[in-house]
């Protein structure tokens, strides 16, 4: 095959082409290369790229020299070129100083607007609120955790979190806080509301442990503060006459299953956690109580009842012999 040699037009011979032209043409050829020339520039610097990742975090971490950041925000797509990049931060600021930390891109910026975030530390990231319901488990929270912060350590957090201890609460926390923070932050709430309610506490015979185990049962047993008191006292009194407390809010941490999917053989299931097979309170607490439930626990209303059942309208009636549980048993649930 012939390869044909393809001669391009030297410089001269564009400027004696472009000199023989007159104003009309010089004009209209002005306004195409200044045009071009705009367009290049606005492409580079003040077009955000396509697919720019509206709604990303990106870390930069303390330390990090300008050539790993801008590959780094290159490869997500927040920059079309890493050197352009580079090379407008140099133009704009002092590269050697930038501040580390995670940056929020709410919405498509250019590349300007970027490197001029990155040189003022402009995160732009606004706390992010996170919501604990009552009664909420620690694979709960986690999972509320992990859906609202960026690269959250869900192993860590299972691992080092205590069942109980997670007060539930509104919290507000700052993209990328490590899990050590997410912790603390949950430890100094929890101490500050058990502080506000330490003489109702200091009242009650058990434990700080053993009252955060009762409120997560009486967390999901009932949810008016006069039926958990009175709850609170039943089970107690079951404790202190050595009948095992016999209640179905253990099965859905034990076994992920309610009230009316348990069988026998689950009520024989064996876990310490299992009420049904083991007298006393469970080893720990079954999910994060509030405080009306520790309230609850450390308050109960002094009775001699030691059976209770909840009627299909959320009503509790309370009974001193089987008999009579019974009796409610079938006139209320029908069995």
């Amino acid at each position: 095959m012939a390869w044909h040699h393809v001669h391009l037009p030297t410089f001269h011979v564009i400027v004696d082409w472009y000199a023989r032209r007159d104003l009309f043409e010089k004009a209209l050829i002005n306004l195409v290369a200044w045009g071009g020339i705009l367009y290049i520039l606005y492409s580079l610097w003040f077009a955000a790229p396509v697919g720019f990742p509206s709604g990303a975090y990106l870390e930069v971490a303390e330390g990090s020299p300008l050539k790993t950041i801008a590959a780094q925000f290159e490869e997500r797509g927040v920059v079309k070129g890493a050197r352009l990049f580079e090379w407008t931060v140099r133009l704009l600021g002092d590269d050697r100083h930038i501040p580390a930390g995670y940056y929020f891109f709410s919405r498509q910026e250019n590349l300007v607007w970027v490197a001029m975030r990155l040189l003022s530390g402009d995160f732009k990231t606004e706390p992010v609120r996170v919501t604990i319901p009552e009664g909420s488990t620690t694979a709960d929270i986690t999972k509320l955790l992990v859906q609202k912060l960026p690269d959250f350590n869900r192993q860590e957090f299972v691992s080092r979190a205590r069942e109980g201890y997670l007060f539930p609460d509104t919290y507000f926390f700052r993209p990328g806080q490590s899990t050590e923070t997410v912790l603390s932050v949950f430890d100094n709430n929890f101490h500050k509301k058990i502080f506000g309610i330490q003489k109702q506490l200091s009242s009650s015979k058990h434990t700080l442990e053993e009252l955060l185990v009762m409120a997560s049962i009486l967390e999901k047993e009932a949810s008016k503060t006069k039926d958990r008191q009175m709850i609170a006292g039943v089970l107690w009194r079951r404790i202190d006459i050595g009948m095992p407390l016999q209640v179905d809010a253990v099965f859905p941490y034990i076994m992920g299953k309610n009230t009316f999917e348990l069988t026998l053989d689950d009520l024989a299931f064996d876990s310490p956690y299992n009420t049904y097979k083991y007298k006393g309170l469970p080893p720990g607490p079954i999910n994060n109580p509030g405080i009306d439930s520790i309230l609850a626990a450390a308050t109960p209303t002094k009775t001699k009842y030691v059976f209770f059942l909840s009627d299909k309208k959320g009503i509790f009636h309370y009974a001193t012999t089987y008999a009579q549980h019974l009796a409610y048993k079938k006139q209320y649930l029908g069995n």
